[in-house]
């Protein structure tokens, strides 16, 4: 079993930046098969993809955050980031990590993030 945990989230003004982190835990994880991704759910709205990394190691982000948000990761912690640059009051929302190893999917627990003056 995998365990995500997931820090960062908070309050912050329009323009601001916040990073957000998860980190694996658990079984003995693969580097080599392992692909993280961030997901974020506003009220009422469906859960929407915000950054991911693809199997060949391209990254994806949706028109709404490219150009703000990147994410990254280390490998040797196990740890994906999701830094948010130019937060607008539309990025709020819960926000979680995703990874796929193994053949499954495992979620973080959301942290929420406010974007509001």
């Amino acid at each position: 079993q995998v365990q995500l945990e997931e820090s960062g989230g908070g309050l912050v003004q329009p323009g601001g930046s916040l990073t957000l982190s998860c980190a694996a835990s658990g079984r003995t994880l693969s580097i080599s098969d392992m692909g993280w991704g961030w997901f974020r759910q506003a009220p009422g709205n469906q859960r929407e993809l915000v950054a991911a990394f693809k199997t060949n190691g391209d990254i994806i982000y949706p028109d709404s955050v490219k150009g703000r948000f990147t994410i990254t990761q280390d490998s040797a912690k196990n740890t994906v980031y999701l830094q948010m640059n130019s937060l607008k009051p539309e990025d709020t929302a819960v926000y979680y990590c995703r990874l796929r190893t193994g053949g499954e999917y495992y979620w973080g627990q959301g942290t929420q993030v406010t974007v509001s003056s």
